[in-house]
């Protein structure tokens, strides 16, 4: 059970990031300081050092948690459990995690102002793609885990590379048509669901 001292900490952190970005989006990137998002959240400028780095450290403050989410799912193979099943359950439970636990992005408007920041700053959107490839690389390894005698290496890369691409380019085109919340989630399935098993017919 997660601890009061845990809870204010998460709490924070949410607030922070809730708070950058806002200002980002108002001020843009290299127009707001960490003082600034500090005063924005309520917190002192000493507050925000102790849970984050830089500025941009705060812009992925729900990045670290999330592979356990997946693995946890891939550790637990089914009976009769395809590759494809098995993944599309860990993406339900990792998706899952996300709304209830996830920092600062928490519906598609934000999610188009995060979204838009990480494409217009070279070096955040470098970060993005390392973070991604990290994720992307432990839970092809729990793939293959789940499966050591019918994937090798490279089907689990793909596999996993294959789901990710499909939810990132369903969720792109949903927010560029300006598609409401429950349209947007359910391109971001239908995505994952063609980048595993290809186009229906």
């Amino acid at each position: 059970m997660e601890s009061r001292r845990e809870r204010k900490k998460r709490e924070v952190r949410r607030q922070l990031a809730d708070a950058a970005l806002r200002l980002f989006s108002e001020r843009g990137y290299d127009g707001t300081t960490v003082a600034q998002i500090a005063a924005e959240a309520d917190v002192a400028t000493k507050t925000f050092f102790n849970h984050f780095r830089s500025k941009d450290d705060v812009l992925f403050a729900d990045s670290g948690p999330r592979a356990p989410v997946p693995l946890k799912v891939l550790a637990d193979r089914q009976p009769g459990e395809t590759p494809a099943q098995l993944l599309l359950r860990a993406y339900d439970a990792m998706l899952g995690d996300y709304l209830t636990e996830g920092i600062g992005r928490h519906d598609p408007e934000s999610m188009a102002r995060f979204t838009k920041l990480i494409m217009s700053e070279p070096a955040l959107r470098g970060r993005a793609l390392q973070l991604d490839q990290e994720v992307q690389r432990e839970i092809a390894d729990g793939l293959l885990r789940a499966f050591p005698d019918t994937l090798d290496e490279i089907a689990a890369a793909a596999a996993v590379g294959a789901m990710s691409g499909g939810a990132r380019g369903a969720a792109l085109k949903s927010l560029e048509l300006g598609q409401s919340e429950e349209e947007f989630w359910a391109a971001l399935r239908r995505g994952v669901e063609i980048g595993l098993r290809g186009l229906p017919g």
